[in-house]
């Protein structure tokens, strides 16, 4: 590596953890093991010698089972302020003869640590970009492991919990076990338009990486987290009917049951201030309709996508207790027995009962 090759990455973090317990989950094997590589991968093995001159070895382990192994030699150990290690990668997205010194300094601040971590050598800036988003992940995982808040520190659901998308990323989080932070605000406030830039929820945080459109964060949250699956593991037919009925709410279902129905008697647009029937009417032979081919999905499991819960019941249970709850809902769902009897085992999982919003 010559001279001119400067390429260096730069971050900033504030942990709410104090430093000295930040120092020792770069240099303690088990905390390694908890936390060293990004979401939704795992980390299959550690090595570490903690001193200066000493060695180390990461193996982190992709959800296909691929090994990715990062070693290095630690340069300096100054606890609880700053450590200093070069990194390399045995089998990673560099070449194996490129090495790259990561620098990180600890500052008191605020009761916690402000994190700054440089890594330089990149030899072209597209190697460093690449490392951008991983040590982010990175970052968000260790403050998943040193913050007393846990996952809550990191991660952050903005949106109005009464909203059907809301409370799907909800019962999300909830299913996987993770604590979060939840904003509760409005489409197109502030606090929404500072992650979405179409100002929509709900929209979602997870240390500086943001995400908005429901499908695209319950998915992160499934593959990024611990926990029980929200995709069907086995079965290319069962993933894909979870994706086809995900898009079918999206697309259709929301639509026709939430817009032009529900929504018509809680802001009603017709004469006098009333809700507008001819809107209703026709909306409701959509919903009939809908509502037969969902019956027919739930006629052989409780689930839409195999035998277990799957993002695909997340997505549609929160639309079905807000129609049955309308005037005509109880008219509409009468004969739709595999509906009802799906229901009331969704209905009972904790997921659901902790994200019932208040009525009204």
């Amino acid at each position: 590596m010559d001279t001119s090759e400067t390429f260096e990455l730069v971050i900033s973090r504030f942990i709410r953890a104090p430093r000295e317990k930040v120092f020792d989950a770069f240099t303690n094997r088990d905390a390694l093991l908890a936390w060293h590589c990004p979401r939704g991968m795992t980390v299959a093995d550690v090595s570490v010698e903690a001193r200066v001159g000493g060695r180390y070895r990461v193996v982190m382990r992709a959800r296909n089972g691929s090994d990715y192994t990062a070693v290095g030699v630690y340069r300096d150990l100054r606890r609880p302020e700053f450590l200093s290690f070069t990194w390399q990668w045995e089998n990673g997205s560099m070449p194996a003869n490129v090495q790259t010194l990561v620098e990180v300094r600890l500052l008191e601040k605020d009761g916690g640590t402000q994190l700054q971590m440089r890594h330089s050598g990149f030899p072209a800036a597209s190697a460093r970009d690449g490392h951008q988003s991983g040590w982010q992940s990175v970052i968000n995982r260790l403050s998943d492991y040193v913050d007393a808040q846990g996952s809550a520190g990191t991660l952050t659901l903005y949106g109005n919990p009464r909203s059907t998308y809301v409370r799907t990323a909800r019962m999300a989080l909830a299913e996987k076990g993770l604590a979060y932070a939840h904003l509760p605000c409005a489409p197109h406030s502030s606090e929404a338009l500072a992650v979405n830039p179409f100002g929509r929820i709900p929209a979602f945080r997870d240390g500086e990486t943001t995400l908005y459109e429901t499908a695209a964060i319950v998915r992160y949250i499934d593959e990024g987290f611990d926990g029980p699956p929200l995709q069907p593991v086995m079965g290319l037919g069962d993933r894909a009917r979870c994706d086809q009925w995900t898009s079918l709410v999206i697309g259709h279902y929301y639509d026709a049951m939430i817009r032009r129905y529900v929504l018509q008697y809680i802001f009603p647009k017709g004469p006098n201030d009333l809700p507008d029937r001819t809107v209703i009417e026709a909306a409701m032979k959509e919903i009939d309709q809908q509502l037969a081919v969902l019956d027919a999905a739930y006629a052989q499991s409780d689930y839409l996508a195999g035998w277990d819960l799957s993002l695909a019941d997340l997505f549609v249970a929160p639309i079905l207790a807000y129609v049955e709850a309308m005037p005509e809902g109880k008219q509409l769902l009468q004969d739709r027995a595999n509906i009802q009897r799906a229901q009331r085992v969704i209905r009972k999982r904790p997921s659901f009962i902790s994200t019932e919003p208040a009525r009204g």
